[in-house]
C-alpha cells in the first residue's frame, strides 16, 4: 500500500508525521498522524497507543492539542491519530450539514445502510486495516493499547470489549458510553445500522461491557469531567459504572471536579492515561 506523507515535524527527540493513503476499509482516500518517540528504531521498535478523536475533530486535533508527545517521547510510545471518518465528494454526507454525523462522524461502526455502508466502515478501519499498515511500514511491535475522547472514547472502548485480543489496556476521556440511549447515538446507529436497536447493542460500551467476561477483561481507564456539558444527556457514564459493577469489569471511572469536554481537560490528564498504558505495554 502507497503512503504519501504530507507532513512532518521534529518533536521531542521523536518525529510527528501526518501520510494519506488509499482505505480499501473506507473506498477511498483516509489521513492519519503518526508520532514516532526516539527510541523507535528497527532495532527497538515502539508499542502503539491509537487515539480516536471525537466529532468534528480530525488527525489534527490530538497532535497539537494534547501535549502527548513529551512524555510519549520518554516512555518510548508511539502515537498514531487517524481522521474520524472517510471524506471527499463522493462520501454522503448529513443531508442537513449537521456536524454529528457523516463527515468527521464517523462513529467508528461499519455501517450496513446505504448510502453509507459504501464507506464508512471505520470500525475495520481502527480494528483491522491501519494497524495492518502501521506495523508494515514504521518501526513499531504488534503491541497496542487504544484510547480516545467523546465519540472517540466510545470508539476505543468498544473495540476493546470487542477485541481484547488485539490490546493490552484501553482508556477514555469523556465518552459516549451508552449510544443507544443518547441523541448522538440514537441519530448515528439509526442512520449507520438501521433501526434495529439489536444491532446497536454491538456498538454499546456499556451493553458490552455488561456482557463481557473475565476472560476477555482489560485494564481500563476512564475520566470525566463533572462541569461537561454533554455529561447528562449524551455521555452517561454512570451506565458505564453500572455495567462494570454487573460484570466485574475492572474499570477505573473519576470524575474530575470542573473540567469540562475541552482538550484542556485532555491535556490535563493526559499524562496518566499514557503512564497507564505504559504498564501494560511492557516498558
Amino acid at each position: 500500500m502507497t503512503l504519501e506523507n504530507v507532513g512532518a515535524n521534529k518533536s521531542f527527540g521523536g518525529w510527528h508525521k501526518q501520510y494519506r493513503h488509499r482505505s480499501e476499509a473506507l473506498n477511498g482516500s483516509m489521513r492519519f498522524a503518526i508520532f514516532l518517540p526516539p527510541q523507535a528504531t528497527g532495532d527497538r521498535p515502539a508499542p502503539v497507543l491509537y487515539w480516536l478523536s471525537g466529532l468534528t475533530c480530525t488527525d489534527e486535533n490530538f497532535m497539537q492539542k494534547a501535549g502527548a508527545q513529551r512524555l510519549a517521547a520518554e516512555l518510548g510510545i508511539a502515537l498514531v491519530a487517524p481522521d474520524t471518518s472517510p471524506r471527499g465528494e463522493d462520501v454522503p454526507d448529513d443531508p442537513d450539514g449537521a456536524y454529528d454525523f457523516g463527515h468527521g462522524a464517523g462513529f467508528y461502526v461499519n455501517a450496513t445502510q446505504a448510502p453509507w455502508n459504501r464507506h464508512y466502515r471505520m470500525y475495520d478501519y481502527i480494528v483491522e486495516e491501519l494497524p495492518a499498515l502501521i506495523e508494515a511500514h514504521f518501526p513499531v511491535t504488534a503491541e497496542r493499547a487504544i484510547s480516545g475522547h467523546s465519540m472517540g472514547g466510545h470508539g476505543a472502548l468498544t473495540i476493546a470489549l470487542k477485541n481484547p485480543q488485539r490490546y493490552r489496556s484501553v482508556s477514555a476521556f469523556s465518552p459516549i458510553a451508552n449510544p443507544s440511549r443518547c441523541p448522538w447515538g440514537e441519530k448515528a446507529l439509526s442512520r449507520y445500522l438501521g433501526e434495529d436497536r439489536d444491532a446497536w447493542r454491538e456498538y454499546d460500551s456499556a451493553e458490552l461491557m455488561r456482557a463481557a467476561e473475565a476472560a476477555q477483561f482489560l485494564p481500563a481507564l476512564v475520566d470525566q469531567g463533572d462541569r461537561d456539558n454533554f455529561l447528562a444527556e449524551q455521555l452517561k457514564p454512570e451506565a458505564l459504572t453500572a455495567a462494570a459493577q454487573t460484570s466485574g469489569y475492572p474499570l477505573t471511572l473519576r470524575m474530575q471536579e470542573g473540567y469540562d469536554h475541552s482538550y484542556y481537560f485532555i491535556a490535563s490528564f493526559i499524562d496518566d492515561h499514557l503512564r497507564f498504558h505504559a504498564q501494560h505495554l511492557a516498558l
